[in-house]
């Protein structure tokens, strides 16, 4: 359990309210001891009053003895001069003339009132308001004596700060109640809540936070549905395929000749290669696959695509060519991946592009990477298209990729491959020009020189 009291509170405004209170509280107490002791000479008037009556009673006789710390002056007209009680080792002043008088010496009070032979009676003894601990009494005896309008005035002042402060808090507290409130719906899945606030505070901050948070929430969501549904699609359709000719097979319908065998096994080849290429995404976008970089020449990567994609392509009439210049620096990188990169944009290009057409590689330093193109003179890409081409699934023309054998996912992991490698890749089209896929990786460091000497 915590010891701070505010923590025991359960909401803001109450903190808050508490705070307030606390601090109005503490600023009238030492308001009313500073007023206090401001004001603590007021009954310096009834001090002086006092005396006269005290010197007043010692001269008429009405009064024997003085007080024990009193001092009594007696002065003849004669100037013969008696002192009388206590000897606090001060002198009073001179009163000439046949009025009384008062004062004060130091932390004295005095008063001197005319004797009837001509004389005068001096009464001095120390004053309760002098001094340090006289000026704390008085101080003190001032505010018992006017304790309640005191009171009263800090009670009006605590409920006014309280009710200010609860009014206040109510606006100040708004958007982190409307942020709970939507965190709760985020528990049940509903990420479209958003948090209105106008504030610039440290709250208004944290709201803005919070709904760039769920906005990002939101979309992570949507990715996530349309990678299930499109998951689903993709592996649906190849196995809906097999699963039909096994049927007919069984069924008589079709007799099990080398065409039908031929299409069951493309169909159950695209589902192979379909998990393989999610199995690869995932792990390079989870950082999970191990790349294994070493010194890569691109010529001859690039002349194993050209002749893997020649055989896979064998009945398309699409001429492809390389550019590659024999003296381009070696890259460091994982070969394997590098090749399916390479692979994937070329198959990409040639399954694009009409009968007849070409598709080039070309490769040049700038500067500290290699950069790769494939451009081909296929049908091109919509601009609208080109932000989205890198995404899971995604299909300019849907219909037209699946008939082609295309699993939607070629380019994203081509993506993820060349940025683990601290690469870029873009994208470049004119509708019914052709397209230009473009991806840099670092050139290869020299080796370091070594120390070993011949024997």
């Amino acid at each position: 359990m915590s010891s701070r009291p505010l923590e025991r509170l359960p909401t803001i405004r109450g903190k808050l309210g508490s705070t307030i209170v606390f601090a109005v509280a503490i600023t009238l107490l030492i308001s009313y001891v500073l007023i206090g002791f401001a004001l603590r000479e007021t009954p310096k008037d009834s001090e002086a009053i006092d005396a006269l009556s005290l010197a007043k009673r010692l001269a008429s006789g009405s009064l024997a003895d003085p007080p024990p710390d009193a001092m009594v002056v007696r002065r003849t007209a004669v100037g013969e001069v008696t002192v009388e009680g206590v000897n606090l080792g001060v002198l009073p002043p001179d009163t000439p003339g046949r009025l009384p008088r008062w004062g004060v010496i130091g932390n004295h009070v005095w008063a001197s009132i005319p004797t009837d032979d001509g004389g005068s009676l001096i009464v001095l003894y120390p004053s309760p308001t002098r001094g340090f601990l006289g000026r704390m009494s008085a101080t003190l005896g001032f505010l018992q004596s006017e304790w309640r309008p005191f009171l009263a005035a800090g009670a009006i002042a605590a409920v006014i700060a309280l009710a200010i402060s609860r009014w206040l808090a109510r606006g100040m507290t708004q958007p982190l109640r409307d942020m709970a409130e939507a965190a709760r719906r985020m528990e049940t899945g509903d990420y479209s809540t958003r948090v209105h606030t106008n504030s610039r505070d440290e709250v208004g901050q944290l709201a803005v936070a919070f709904n760039r948070m769920s906005a990002e929430l939101e979309l992570l969501e949507t990715s996530r549905r349309d990678l299930v549904a499109n998951v689903s699609h993709e592996l649906k359709t190849p196995i809906t395929a097999i699963r039909a000719h096994l049927e007919n097979l069984l069924d008589g319908v079709e007799e099990p000749n080398h065409e039908v065998l031929q299409v069951m096994l493309a169909q159950s080849e695209r589902l192979g290669r379909l998990v393989e290429q999610l199995l690869d995404l995932s792990k390079l976008e989870s950082g999970e696959m191990p790349l294994r970089r070493e010194e890569v020449s691109l010529g001859p990567l690039v002349t194993q695509v050209m002749s893997e994609i020649e055989v896979a392509s064998a009945d398309r009439d699409v001429d492809v060519r390389s550019d590659v210049p024999d003296d381009l620096p070696s890259i460091e990188a994982d070969p394997e991946r590098v090749h399916q990169v390479i692979f994937n944009l070329v198959d990409n290009a040639v399954r694009f592009t009409p009968e007849g057409g070409e598709v080039r590689i070309e490769a040049h330093r700038h500067n500290g990477s290699v950069e790769v193109s494939v451009a081909d003179t296929g049908v091109g890409i919509p601009p609208e298209a080109l932000p989205r081409l890198f995404e899971r699934f995604y299909r300019v023309d849907p219909a037209r990729a699946r008939e082609d054998g295309g699993t939607g996912i070629g380019l994203a992991i081509a993506r993820s491959v060349v940025e683990a490698h601290g690469g870029t890749i873009r994208a470049e089209s004119e509708p019914g020009q052709g397209s230009t896929f473009t991806f840099d990786l670092p050139v290869a460091r020299p080796a370091a020189p070594t120390n070993r000497r011949d024997p």
